[in-house]
């Protein structure tokens, strides 16, 4: 049985499987952590080009976080030891930075999360490095239209299958695989709490969506089938078949009457080409 459990901003909350909901000042909260997150996304988009170091990229993204006033929430983080995720191509997610050069036709994916002011700001976007092949850039077009439809399904009296459900049958429509392995979360004072927001589900199942709610939605796309291979890293998500993957992410609040938006890009950078 899912329970919920009413917080205020300054409440020590446990990871105790519990849904949290939230008030007004965690909402101002998560929306300065979610626009920081945004404005280091904007900022890449000049930077990402054929020729730069993932390792160059995080430490772009680590400087811009504490420039900021906040840390990376993965430094440290369960012993990763870098300020953000690079995941090029095959790689669906969690992608180690370090010496891998971009090339021309790459897609990747970064995935930043400003921990400010004891808030998470957790999105990430598709960047096209180059000239980059068409079925990739649809592949990246389709997963974004991904996401945009799950959110669309975030109001009040709906179920989180509800927007696995719209996901799936949308990549699916396109041949594409979605991703089991790994979901959305629910976020706030803590980087990953419950729910857990899969992206492939039955509509109408799962927890009711209430007010106060904050979690991700971050669907996972693969050109080809939707298996998942494990990298002797620990970390490293890869397509089984080697197949192209795709993600976008946003945090989100559930408001009265739908949702909040929090990492929205303020400058319109939402989705490539930008």
């Amino acid at each position: 049985m899912t329970q919920y459990q009413t917080v205020t901003a300054d409440e020590t909350v446990l990871r105790d499987g519990t849904i949290k909901l939230h008030g007004p000042e965690a909402f101002e909260g998560m929306r300065r952590a979610g626009r920081l997150a945004a404005e280091i996304l904007d900022a890449l988009v000049p930077f990402v080009q054929p020729g730069v170091t993932t390792g160059a990229i995080d430490d772009f993204v680590r400087q811009m976080t504490l420039d900021g006033g906040a840390i990376p929430a993965t430094l440290g983080y369960r012993g990763y030891a870098h300020s953000c995720c690079t995941s090029i191509n095959n790689v669906i997610c969690h992608g180690i930075p370090g010496d891998k050069v971009l090339r021309d036709g790459d897609i990747v994916n970064i995935d930043v999360t400003p921990l400010l002011d004891g808030w998470h700001g957790d999105s990430s976007r598709m960047y096209l490095v180059g000239d980059v092949p068409l079925k990739a850039r649809r592949l990246v077009e389709v997963t974004y239209e991904c996401l945009m439809l799950g959110i669309e399904q975030v109001k009040p009296g709906k179920r989180l299958g509800d927007i696995g459900a719209v996901i799936q049958r949308h990549a699916e429509a396109h041949r594409y695989g979605v991703v089991r392995e790994f979901c959305g979360h629910g976020l706030g004072r803590l980087f990953h709490d419950a729910p857990e927001v899969v992206h492939a589900a039955r509509a109408g199942t799962g927890p009711e969506l209430v007010p106060g709610m904050f979690f991700t939605i971050e669907p996972m796309i693969n050109l080809g089938k939707p298996g998942v291979k494990m990298l002797d890293d620990g970390w490293t998500a890869v397509t089984r078949d080697r197949s192209l993957s795709a993600q976008f992410e946003h945090s989100i609040g559930i408001t009265e009457d739908g949702c909040e938006i929090f990492t929205l890009s303020p400058t319109g950078l939402h989705k490539p080409p930008y």
